[in-house]
């Protein structure tokens, strides 16, 4: 039986123990929640890109990108058969449904009179392919100047007298900031995870301008990330850091034929424009012979940004890109937004039934904390702790949260390997082994691998801790193993 299937068993039998108390309702929104898409917060400080990179990985301009008060309200987007918003009032009386309509491309939502401090979320359904396997929720900036705004995220990520609505997120940031750090904390606060990074990653976000714009902007950012990923303050809160260009990730996503067609004339000119390049000013006011208006060029700049448009003139200017497609191709792999996506498939897709089942979990083992004198809570309490111990993928996450957190010392390559068979880079098979691809023979580095790990924790000299984790990855490479047979 898979943990999906525990989850819903020990739901229904909470649906018994809790039977017409107020916890009731929140079952039933747990039971279905397990037939839904993973849900993805997208986290970070006001101006961090959040909408943009949503609109990038949904491969649509649906978030608004400006200030609006939409910026201000958690709203969630998620797949569906028609094309419909609903507004949840913040005084909990019933949802209604919102007027929209679309202004170049984003989607104008109309409150209905209401400021943001009013709403408490908008539900954006939208038929979408990129939002078949996740349901998106974008959520206010932190550090927002606009009262009350900035403890929103707060707030969406770690309530206090219900269920998280987020399964995992997707974190902002350029740097290191006390903010970033207490929202990530905010959303681990519980008793399950302890805290555990496993259903957390964080995006170097606008790894573009990390470097000024320059050409190898992005190699810089690759290497930050890697140096933020040796922080144990982030180690601990998230599995990952992976450097995206969100505005040309986006744009490149949805790139036209009018506008290849307008940097294809910028590209038919590109040795006079080296200098006009310098500067987003030097861009927009040009020269007389420059082609395009100053308003095209400068409606181009908010759309792809300076890095975006010199490395779009160069692709198409060297024979790389001679069409829309193999452009908008070329600026996706330079955004870092494929990297992105493979992370969070491997991470959060392929991994989607346990943290559904963990979501739920948490929610079963806070409402027996607040109803502990409860006829049958008691039992139920005890048939959590079973499903908890027992689980190896719960095990895996404990284990991982306990190395990337430091609980866990010893050599620095053998901690490295011990994270990756954990799933820490992803949950394949060959990805744990640290093969080259799935064609790998799987079967046979699992069974070298199971020996040397068999060995290590028989040696004596291997820590208790250690030794223990490393039972944890035995079991995975078993668990490897006989799937190959």
């Amino acid at each position: 039986m898979s943990l999906v299937d525990d989850a819903r068993q020990l739901l229904d039998r909470a649906n018994t123990v809790f039977d017409g108390g107020p916890p009731a309702d929140e079952i039933r929104r747990l039971t279905e929640r397990l037939d839904e898409p993973l849900r993805v917060a997208i986290a970070g400080k006001v101006k961090a890109g959040k909408s943009t990179l949503l609109n990038a990985l949904v491969g649509e301009l649906l978030a608004p990108t400006d200030t609006g008060e939409c910026t201000k309200v958690v709203t969630w987007y998620r797949d569906g058969h028609t094309y419909q918003v609903m507004l949840h009032p913040a005084d909990g009386s019933p949802p209604v449904q919102a007027r929209f309509s679309r202004d170049d491309g984003a989607i104008d939502i109309d409150l209905g009179g209401r400021d943001a401090t009013g709403v408490d979320r908008l539900d954006v359904t939208w038929p979408s392919g990129g939002l078949r396997t996740l349901t998106l929720i974008d959520t206010p900036g932190v550090d927002s100047l606009t009262q009350g705004v900035s403890t929103r995220a707060f707030e969406f990520l770690d309530p206090d007298d219900s269920e998280t609505p987020a399964d995992a997120v997707l974190y902002l940031m350029k740097h290191i900031h006390a903010s970033d750090l207490r929202l990530l904390e905010a959303f681990h606060d519980d008793s399950v995870a302890s805290p555990n990074p496993v259903n957390a990653i964080a995006v170097l976000s606008r790894a573009d301008e990390i470097g000024a714009g320059r050409p190898d902007s992005m190699e810089s950012a690759a290497r930050i990330a890697a140096r933020l990923g040796d922080d144990t303050r982030l180690r601990r809160l998230v599995q990952m850091i992976v450097p995206v260009a969100g505005l040309l990730a986006e744009s490149a996503e949805t790139l036209t034929e009018a506008e290849y067609r307008e940097l294809s004339q910028l590209a038919d000119k590109l040795d006079d424009l080296d200098r006009l390049l310098l500067s987003t000013d030097r861009f927009i006011e040009g020269r007389p012979e420059t082609p395009l208006t100053s308003i095209e060029r400068e409606r181009l700049l908010g759309r792809f940004g300076l890095f975006g448009i010199r490395a779009a003139l160069e692709l198409i200017s060297s024979g790389r890109a001679t069409s829309s497609t193999s452009l908008s191709d070329a600026l996706l792999a330079m955004s870092g937004l494929d990297r992105l996506r493979a992370v969070l498939s491997s991470l959060f897709v392929d991994r989607a039934d346990v943290l559904k089942a963990r979501s739920s979990l948490l929610a079963i083992e806070r409402l027996c904390h607040e109803h502990s004198g409860r006829p049958g809570v008691t039992e139920l309490e005890g048939e959590l702790e079973r499903i908890m111990s027992s689980a190896h993928q719960f095990n895996e996450m404990n284990t991982m949260a306990a190395l990337r957190s430091g609980w866990v010392t010893g050599p620095a390559a053998q901690l490295a390997d011990l994270e990756r068979l954990l799933g820490v880079s992803g949950t394949a098979p060959w990805q744990r082994l640290g093969l080259d691809g799935p064609s790998a023979d799987v079967a046979t580095a699992a069974g070298e691998q199971l020996g040397r790990w068999q060995r290590l924790a028989e040696n004596p000299l291997t820590t208790h801790d250690l030794a223990t984790a490393i039972r944890v990855a035995i079991r995975s490479l078993e668990g490897i193993i006989a799937g190959t047979g």
